[in-house]
């Protein structure tokens, strides 16, 4: 798998990253928000997509 189509999302409770794809045709202009599970604070939360 290429790693050019890998993001980094990050957590609004914590500094915790995640590492992901986005399909690039549908999602190239749009920036992701995903719920996620944050080990950190142990709970779900909202995760942004950030710089790489």
């Amino acid at each position: 798998m290429s790693q050019d189509n890998l993001i980094r999302m990050k957590s609004s409770a914590s500094g915790h990253i995640l590492w992901t794809r986005k399909n690039k045709k549908k999602l190239a202009t749009v920036k992701i928000e995903l719920k996620k599970y944050d080990p950190v604070v142990r709970k779900r939360v909202k995760f942004k997509e950030a710089k790489k």
